[in-house]
């Protein structure tokens, strides 16, 4: 097995890299015939669009055959590291239909686990957070290390218990960063004799890590490998 942690210094880790997943997404995911979906599939059962060697049989034309919501589904990084840490790079199809279902039914917990690190990295990287900094570090390494648990420890994992727990401290964040930016509007209506065309950070959106089938608000990624 590789590597327990993932780095998350330059962002690569929080990103879909399908190069370095066994499809996992197209498999261990349910979804339903919709304006997403030109058909349904049950968890666990293969797209009829993947490849057997994990790749995308009609990525170039997702949108134009239906398959709008894979073109803006992101994994945050966790189908890499389901398939290269998690399972040590043993494929769901060679192994046996236990270490199948065991994998399928990891995937969505850590693709939560991911998405709570995505929030909390971006949440450190605001000035106005300052206040709760230490707070937020301490989930984002608490979050860590629950990620990379074993199969067993994340299966039994209370995803929506810790997720709770994040949302309080993500929702104190977006307090800060909208009275952070407040502040600035009032000193920018206030004349100064600051340099003209200077420009404050845009931090006044909400952050929050919501539910868990709330869409990501980070770009989803490109897959350009999974052709």
């Amino acid at each position: 097995m590789g590597d327990d942690t993932v780095d998350q210094a330059d962002g690569t880790a929080l990103r879909g890299d399908c190069a370095r997943c066994f499809g996992l997404c197209c498999v261990a995911l349910p979804f339903a015939a919709s304006a997403d979906f030109a058909i349904g599939k049950d968890a666990g059962q293969p797209c009829p669009n993947l490849r057997d060697d994990h790749r995308c049989g009609i990525h170039a034309r997702l949108r134009p055959s239906g398959f709008t919501g894979c073109t803006v589904y992101d994994c945050f990084g966790a189908g890499q590291r389901v398939s290269q840490v998690t399972f040590g790079g043993r494929d769901w199809r060679t192994g046996s239909p236990e270490h199948a279902r065991r994998m399928f039914d990891v995937f969505p917990v850590v693709r939560q686990l991911h998405e709570l690190l995505w929030y909390l990295t971006e949440a450190l990287a605001l000035p106005a957070a300052r206040p709760v900094h230490a707070d937020l570090r301490r989930l984002l390494e608490q979050t860590e290390r629950l990620a990379a648990g074993t199969p067993g420890e994340l299966a039994g994992l209370d995803v929506a218990a810790h997720r709770q727990q994040v949302n309080v401290l993500l929702l104190r964040t977006s307090e800060l960063a909208r009275a952070g930016a407040r502040a600035r509007r009032r000193t920018a209506a206030t004349p100064t004799c600051s340099a003209p065309g200077s420009r404050a950070p845009i931090c006044g959106a909400r952050i929050c890590a919501g539910p868990a089938s709330s869409p990501p608000t980070s770009p989803a990624p490109t897959c350009a490998a999974r052709t």
